[in-house]
C-alpha cells in the first residue's frame, strides 16, 4: 500500500508543471507486445512487482482481456521516470492492436503528445502498425520506435550479428519510409527515426531488457554483447545491466515532447477557431490560468460514481464543483462532481488538475465521445474525431426475458456512448435493436460484456454484414408533392466523386468550417461557385445544395427539408439501408402561403418521398464492405493462402518473399469473410499468420445484386418486390 502512496504523491506533485508532463500512447499491430512492454514500464516505475511484470498485464484489466490475451479497451496509467536527476510524469495509454478495437487508437491519439510505435523484430511492420502511424501523424503525435522480440531474432531465426543489424535496420527504414509517405513536412522536420540520434530503442518487453545508442553509453552494454547474452540465454543479465525502462522513458523523456511544445503545433492540427483569442491563445500556450477546454477522448461506467469522462484537458484547471458547458448541448451546464487521474484500473482523486494532463472526471452527463468541455458558452468545438473504419457487422439482440426489455434499451444507449465505433439501431416499431460493429470479434466482446457486466440475458442472432445503397448515375428534376398536394419540391440528383468523399471522410470539408473557407475547398475540389456557397448540410458522405433564389417562405420551412432528406438517407429504398456518396440540388420549390399548410406532416413526406425516387431513377445498387488480408505462410503453403482469398470473391494484388515464407496480399467482401480464421487455419495446417483490416466499400457485381437485396428485404420483414419510382410519387 505504501508503494502505492507514495506514487500518487509524487504523481500529484508534478501534475501542475506541464514541462515535466509527457503524454504518451503505446500503439503496435496485435501480439507486437504492447501489454507486457507496458507492465514492464510501470514496474520499472515501481507501480507493480517486477517479478509479475509481463504476466500480471495490469493495463488488461478487464476479465475478457485477460481471458483472450489481447487488449481491447486503451487504458491510462501515470507514472513518475527520473532522467538526468529530475523527476517526469509519465501520461501512458496501452492501446489495443486488433483492427476491431482501432476507434480506441483513434481516441487515444487526441489525448497523447507522443507515440512509442512497437514493431515485432520477426515480423516487421504490419498493415495495423501502418494504420497506427497514420492516426498519430495525423494528429500531429510524434513517434519513437521500439524494435521488440530481438531474442527471437537470434534464438529461433537464429540469425548471425551481421543479418541481425542489417534486419533491424530494415525494419528503421520501413518505418521511415511509411513515415515519409505519410508525411513529408513532418519527416524532413525531424520526425525522421534515427538509432544514432537515440530515437529508435531495441529490446525484449518479456525479458525486460532494452537497448539504445544513447544508453550504450551509460550502460556499456553493446549489440556484440545483447548477440552473446541472447544466445547464451542469459536475459536475466542483459534486464540488469540495460533496465527496458530505464531505456524506453529516457528515450521518452528526451525525444517527446512536452505539452507545452506540443499544443503549439497540435492545437492548429485539431482545432480551427480563432487562434487569437483567449481560449486560442490558452490552448496553445498551455495555460493553467485560462478558460477551461478539453476534448473527451474515452467514456466508461463506474459502479460507484456512474459515468467517468477521460479527455486531455488543453486549456484551464479543472476543479471539483465547476461549471462546464458541453458542445453541441444549447448552452447547458454540467458540474464536475470528481476530477482524478487513472492509476491503470484504479481513479485517483485530486483536488484539481492543470492544463497538459489526461482527466478522469465525473459529472459531464451529457458528455460523449468527442464532445469539447469547456468553461466558455460560445467556444468554437474541437474537430471531431474521424475513424479509419465503419462499422461492417450488425448483430439482432433481443432480451432473454421481457421485464428486462427497458433495461436492455438503457444498456444499448450506454454501449454506444462508451464506444463511438458501435452504432446501435433502436426500432421502437419492431421491437428489432440491432449492434453494428468493426467485425465478428468486437461484437463477440461487446454482446458478451451486456450479458456479464450489465446482467442482462440477451439473444443474438448470426452476424449480418452491413450495406450501404448509392446512386450510380445522374438523375432529375425530380417533383415530390405534399399530401394535401399545395407544395412541391424539385430535385436533381447525382454520386459525388470519390475525391470529394475523401474529403469529407478526412474532415477536410465540414460544416463547421468558416463559410469562405468551405467555399475556396469546394470551388478547388472541383464544385462550381455558385454551388459551392449555397451547401447547406452535409450527413455522413451526403451533400445537399440549396440552388433557389428568392421563394418565399423556404428559409422557415428549410429545417423540415433537411429532415426529410435525411430520412431518406437513414433507409434507401432497395434494402433499407444506409445512403451514402450522394449529392442533391434542390432547383425549384413551391410552397402554399398558409403556415398550416406547410407543416412537418407535409414537407418532410413529400420531400423524403421525392429523394427516394430519386434515387432508384438514378440507379441505385448496394456498396459492400470489403476487408483487406495480409497471410504470411511459408512458401509451400503459398497456393492454399491465395486460393482462400480467391474463393472468396476476393483479389490478390500483392506477393512478397522474405526468406522461406511469403506474404500474400489482397482483398475480400466481408460477407464472404465467415468463418476465414478456421479455414486458413486448416488450409495451412495452422501455420499461416493474417491479420484484416478495413478497406472500404466497392460496388456489389450486378449479376449477384438482385440476390443480395431479396435476402435483405426479406430479413427485414420487406415485401420483396423492389420499389420502382411511381410508387414514391403517386
Amino acid at each position: 500500500m505504501t508503494r502505492r502512496k507514495k506514487m500518487v504523491e509524487r504523481v500529484t506533485e508534478l501534475m501542475d508543471k506541464p514541462d515535466r508532463i509527457r503524454n504518451i500512447g503505446i500503439v503496435a499491430h496485435i501480439d507486437h507486445g504492447k501489454t507486457t512492454l507496458s507492465d514492464n514500464l510501470l514496474a520499472g516505475a515501481g507501480m507493480i512487482s517486477e517479478e509479475l511484470a509481463g504476466h500480471q498485464l495490469f493495463m488488461d484489466s478487464d476479465a475478457e482481456e485477460q481471458a483472450r490475451g489481447i487488449t481491447i479497451d486503451a487504458s491510462n496509467v501515470s507514472m513518475v521516470h527520473e532522467y538526468k536527476g529530475q523527476e517526469y510524469l509519465i501520461n501512458m495509454i496501452d492501446t489495443p492492436g486488433h483492427v476491431d478495437f482501432g476507434g480506441d487508437v483513434t481516441r487515444a491519439m487526441r489525448a497523447v503528445d507522443g507515440a512509442v510505435v512497437v514493431v515485432d523484430a520477426v515480423e516487421g511492420t504490419m498493415p495495423q502498425t501502418e494504420t497506427v502511424l497514420r492516426q498519430a501523424l495525423k494528429e500531429g503525435v510524434k513517434p519513437v520506435l521500439f524494435i521488440n522480440k530481438v531474442d527471437r531474432l537470434i534464438n529461433e531465426i537464429k540469425v548471425d550479428q551481421t543479418e541481425m543489424q542489417i534486419r533491424l535496420g530494415r525494419v528503421i527504414d520501413k518505418v521511415n519510409k511509411l513515415i515519409k509517405g505519410m508525411n513529408e513536412k513532418m519527416y524532413n522536420d525531424g520526425w525522421k527515426l534515427d538509432a544514432a540520434q537515440g530515437t529508435v530503442a531495441f529490446g525484449s518487453a518479456l525479458y525486460n531488457w532494452a537497448v539504445s545508442v544513447p544508453y550504450m553509453k551509460t550502460s556499456g552494454v553493446n549489440f556484440g554483447e545483447v548477440f552473446d547474452r541472447c544466445r547464451a540465454e542469459d536475459m536475466k543479465t542483459l534486464a540488469k545491466k540495460s533496465p527496458l525502462a530505464d531505456v524506453l522513458l529516457d528515450m521518452v523523456v528526451k525525444h517527446l515532447p512536452n505539452p507545452i511544445q506540443a499544443q503549439d503545433r497540435r492545437v492548429h492540427i485539431i482545432w480551427h477557431g480563432d487562434y487569437e483569442s483567449e481560449v486560442g491563445k490558452s490552448m496553445i500556450g498551455c495555460d493553467p490560468h485560462g478558460p477551461i477546454a478539453m476534448m473527451v477522448t474515452d467514456i466508461s461506467f463506474d459502479p460507484h460514481a456512474g459515468e467517468v469522462a477521460t479527455g486531455r484537458l488543453f486549456s484551464g484547471t479543472l476543479r471539483r464543483g465547476e461549471e462546464v458547458y458541453i458542445s453541441g448541448t444549447a448552452g447547458k451546464s454540467n458540474r464536475l462532481q470528481q476530477v482524478g487521474i487513472f492509476m491503470g484500473p484504479e481513479r485517483i482523486e485530486v483536488e484539481s488538475l492543470c492544463a497538459g494532463n489526461i482527466a478522469a472526471v465525473t459529472g459531464l452527463k451529457d458528455a460523449i465521445v468527442g464532445s469539447t468541455v469547456t468553461s466558455m458558452m460560445d467556444m468554437t468545438p474541437f474537430e471531431s474525431l474521424q475513424h479509419y473504419s465503419e462499422p461492417v457487422m450488425t448483430v439482432a439482440v433481443e432480451a432473454k426475458n421481457m421485464k428486462d426489455l427497458p433495461k436492455l434499451v438503457t444498456v444499448l444507449r450506454q454501449v454506444a456512448k462508451e464506444d463511438p465505433t458501435v452504432r446501435v439501431t433502436i426500432n421502437e416499431e419492431t421491437g428489432e435493436h440491432l449492434i453494428s460493429g468493426m467485425g465478428e470479434l468486437h461484437l463477440e466482446i461487446i454482446t458478451g460484456r451486456i450479458k456479464r457486466d450489465k446482467g442482462v440475458e440477451i439473444v443474438t442472432s448470426p452476424p449480418i454484414v452491413v450495406y450501404r445503397e448509392t446512386p450510380t448515375q445522374k438523375a432529375g428534376p425530380v417533383e415530390g408533392k405534399s399530401p394535401n398536394r399545395h407544395n412541391r419540391f424539385y430535385i436533381e440528383l447525382e454520386p459525388l466523386s470519390d475525391e470529394v468523399v475523401q474529403l469529407i471522410k478526412d474532415g477536410e470539408i465540414t460544416m463547421n468550417l468558416p463559410e469562405i473557407e468551405r467555399r475556396d475547398i469546394l470551388i478547388k475540389a472541383g464544385f462550381e461557385k455558385d454551388e459551392a456557397k449555397n451547401l447547406r448540410a452535409i450527413e455522413a458522405t451526403n451533400m445537399f445544395f440549396d440552388m433557389t433564389k428568392g421563394i418565399q417562405y423556404l428559409n422557415e420551412t428549410m429545417e423540415l427539408v433537411l429532415e426529410g432528406w435525411r430520412e431518406a438517407l437513414a433507409g434507401g429504398p432497395l434494402a433499407e439501408e444506409q445512403v451514402q456518396n450522394l449529392k442533391i440540388r434542390l432547383v425549384d420549390v413551391k410552397l402554399h402561403e398558409d403556415a398550416i399548410h406547410r407543416g412537418p406532416a407535409q414537407v418532410i413526406p413529400a420531400v423524403r418521398s421525392a429523394v427516394k425516387a430519386g434515387i432508384l431513377m438514378a440507379g441505385d445498387s448496394l456498396l459492400e464492405p470489403l476487408q483487406k488480408i495480409q497471410i504470411t505462410v511459408p512458401m509451400d503453403q503459398m497456393g492454399a493462402a491465395t486460393g482462400q482469398i480467391q474463393g472468396r470473391r476476393g483479389q490478390v494484388f500483392d506477393m512478397q518473399s522474405m526468406g522461406d515464407t511469403i506474404t500474400v496480399s489482397g482483398k475480400a467482401p466481408v460477407a464472404e469473410l465467415f468463418g476465414f480464421a478456421g479455414d486458413i487455419r486448416s488450409a495451412t495446417e495452422g501455420r499461416a499468420m493474417w491479420s484484416t483490416e478495413f478497406a472500404g466499400f466497392e460496388v456489389v457485381p450486378q449479376g449477384l445484386l438482385p440476390e443480395v437485396v431479396k435476402a435483405i428485404r426479406k430479413r427485414k420483414g420487406l415485401k420483396e418486390q423492389i420499389p420502382r419510382p411511381d410508387d414514391y410519387l403517386a
